[in-house]
């Protein structure tokens, strides 16, 4: 009989709807539940591309035994870390306090108000390597509860009142006087020197997460600066990745991390995130470069979110597992006897060599995951096209892993921009209009009442509503969408997005923002510290793709309001840039206000060939964020479009930095120069 999940939009939820325990969504009822029945809660929370959450959920939630225990002395409730990152961010903050380390999953066992007084992450069902059982842990919690109840919720209280007091102090301490200088800038990627492996590419040592937003910081410091030790960076981490067994060479995209420093082992899941970040910075690389691999990658890249994580709506799931069958990448890895199985004797023998298929193998069980360390070029790049497709094709004839297919607004929002930057400079309309069509279900579906909705499945909305990043994140895509197409509704859109950040999520004690509104109604969470953090994750930190959007958005409005938000944001930056490792996207926004930003007005007919090729030279400005808008003449719906006319009756440029304009041009080459754009590609 399935339990409480059974009516749940998160696949990762639906995963346990029938597991023996009596799982619950998060809410009030739940705790309601709990002081009615006087026990203590299991939250439980995880992912649905998790490999842990896969393995405890087997071991122990599937376990009768361990279920019918949990369900007389706990109420349990299972939360998706992905849905509601505000529940997650509360208890990863309780899981740290006690433990000095979190992750997924994650045990907390709570008071019936909500407050954590026991915290962990994965258990095993026996003792084993340090741990105690599943079931140990159970009977030991409950035991504390009946025999313990004061020390238990003297405990909660305590922990509750720490995080308050240590968030509080860390808001005081976060603040500066203003954002990072240009030698700050300089120190921050010195910093970055420090850690850089020069022989793998990327940063520190194993595990190894691809650095999505220090590498965009990179990119955009070498434009500012010119300094070839950025730009050594992320072709050395780019080259890598892309040549190794995080990328799928087969299909395209990137899995999650590599669990060694070669980039030669991932952690099969595909998230969307990951992928949307790493186009634009093989994206960016392309246009500072004219690398063929950056242009590939991004291509396969975008060619790989649209095909495998596309939704009937126009939406992008979430991620692909990182098990198939219970089996970590049983989908993706090859022994030498499946390429011959596939390829026959010479090109099996031939591709084994290419791909680093060796007779050991370099992941499990004698398979190898796929590296292709060169780029095949004249005929064997024949050959290799002929080869992929074959494997490709053998490949999908394999059980596939689980898709993840709840669309989370804050990702999409990045894939938009990815989309829409790819899809405008690589030639593909066709991404474009998948840029587009994402759009609109964001502004259409995920808005309800003028405030933005987390997730949705299936064309319907969840719940939960949008935190900090969701609104940043989309206002970011939608800006990318005003700049490739010239539509000023996406400009209008981002408005909306950004005047509830300044209303409902900012901060006035650190300049800063909270990474949850103001107006929530969540009983337990409101008891709680509040979650504001201005350093990157997997994404950037709500706090600087809020800081981003605000900054693009005041350059195209003129707004001095949303200006100042942005440069209030960014002063906690100053103090972070010894630790420029994680707070890659907020340095990167700095770079773009030490730069200017430069704003950029094309004007010109509609369709006319020499409007769009003053376009597309600003889009390919290497100036670090450029804001670039396209449109008719005389235009009132976009700001920086106003009293903008052509020249000599020629479609012209315009470009302003510092609050101070240049003499507007009409020759694409003067543009060029004036943006540091290239011509040749």
């Amino acid at each position: 009989m399935a339990n409480r999940l059974a009516s749940a939009t998160s696949p990762y939820l639906l995963q346990h709807k029938d597991n023996p325990v009596d799982w619950q969504e998060w809410g009030e009822e739940a705790f309601a539940e709990a002081r009615d029945r006087d026990v203590p809660v299991l939250v439980s929370v995880g992912y649905a591309a998790c490999h842990w959450c896969h393995v405890m959920a087997h071991e122990s939630f599937e376990d009768a035994d361990a279920a019918a225990f949990l369900n007389e002395h706990f109420v349990a409730v299972k939360v998706d870390r992905e849905e509601r990152p505000d529940v997650d961010a509360a208890y990863l903050a309780a899981t740290t306090a006690l433990t000095g380390h979190a992750g997924w999953p994650m045990t907390v066992f709570t008071t019936p108000a909500g407050q954590p007084f026991s915290c962990g992450t994965y258990y095993p069902p026996q003792p084993r390597h340090g741990l105690p059982g599943f079931r140990q842990l159970l009977g030991a919690v409950a035991t504390a509860w009946a025999d313990r109840r004061d020390e238990v919720v003297a405990a909660g209280q305590h922990i509750v009142s720490a995080l308050a007091d240590q968030g509080a102090a860390g808001a005081v301490a976060a603040g500066g006087d203003r954002p990072p200088t240009p030698q700050q800038l300089a120190d921050a990627l010195a910093s970055l020197l420090s850690s850089y492996d020069d022989q793998w590419g990327g940063f520190g040592t194993a595990p190894k997460f691809p650095p999505s937003m220090t590498l965009e910081h990179l990119l955009r410091h070498h434009a500012r600066t010119g300094d070839a030790a950025a730009l050594r960076m992320v072709h050395g981490s780019c080259t890598a990745m892309a040549r190794g067994g995080i990328y799928d060479q087969l299909a395209g995209g990137f899995a999650r991390y590599s669990v060694d420093a070669e980039w030669v082992v991932p952690h099969f899941e595909k998230m969307l995130y990951d992928n949307a970040l790493l186009t634009r910075v093989y994206l960016h690389w392309w246009r500072a470069t004219g690398s063929p691999l950056a242009r590939r990658i991004a291509l396969e890249t975008c060619d790989w979110m649209v095909r495998e994580l596309g939704t009937e709506q126009g939406g992008l799931a979430s991620s692909l597992d990182a098990d198939t069958d219970g089996v970590e990448g049983l989908t993706y890895a090859w022994t030498r006897a499946q390429l011959l199985g596939v390829l026959g004797e010479d090109d099996g023998t031939w591709a084994a060599q290419l791909l680093v298929v060796t007779p050991s193998g370099t992941f499990e069980h004698g398979a190898s995951t796929l590296q292709l360390p060169r780029e095949p070029e004249g005929s064997d790049a024949v050959r290799w096209t002929d080869v992929r497709r074959r494997l490709w094709a053998a490949r999908d004839l394999r059980p596939q892993p689980g898709r993840d297919d709840k669309v989370v607004a804050a990702w999409n929002g990045l894939a938009i921009a990815a989309l829409a930057e790819t899809g405008a400079l690589l030639d593909r309309p066709d991404l474009v209009t998948a840029a587009v069509r994402n759009a609109e279900l964001l502004t259409g579906l995920h808005l309800v009442d003028g405030r933005l909705r987390r997730v949705s499945r299936d064309g319907v909305v969840g719940a939960p509503a949008g935190v900090l990043e969701d609104y940043a994140d989309v206002a970011e895509g939608l800006l990318a969408l005003l700049s490739v197409t010239g539509d000023a509704r996406w400009l209008q859109a981002a408005g909306a997005l950004l005047d509830t950040v300044l209303e409902q999520f900012a901060d006035a004690a650190t300049g800063g923002f909270f990474d949850t509104s103001g107006d929530r109604d969540d009983p337990v969470l409101t008891a709680m510290a509040r979650p504001q953090d201005p350093t990157d994750n997997a994404t950037p930190s709500g706090w600087s793709a809020a800081a981003g959007a605000l900054l693009t958005y005041a350059a195209v409005t003129g707004s001095e309001r949303h200006r100042t938000a942005a440069e209030s944001a960014l002063s906690v930056y100053s103090s972070l840039v010894t630790h420029a490792r994680f707070a890659g996207w907020g340095l990167a926004v700095a770079e773009a206000l030490a730069d200017g930003p430069r704003e950029v007005a094309v004007v010109g007919p509609a369709g006319d060939a020499a409007t769009s090729r003053l376009h597309r030279i600003a889009l390919m400005a290497t100036a670090p964020g450029a804001a670039v808008v396209v449109g008719e003449p005389g235009s009132t719906q976009v700001p920086l479009l106003a009293d903008r006319p052509l020249q000599d009756a020629r479609p012209t440029a315009y470009v302003c930095r510092h609050f101070t304009c240049e003499a507007p041009v009409t020759d694409p080459a003067a543009l060029a120069v004036s943006l540091g754009a290239r011509t040749d590609r």
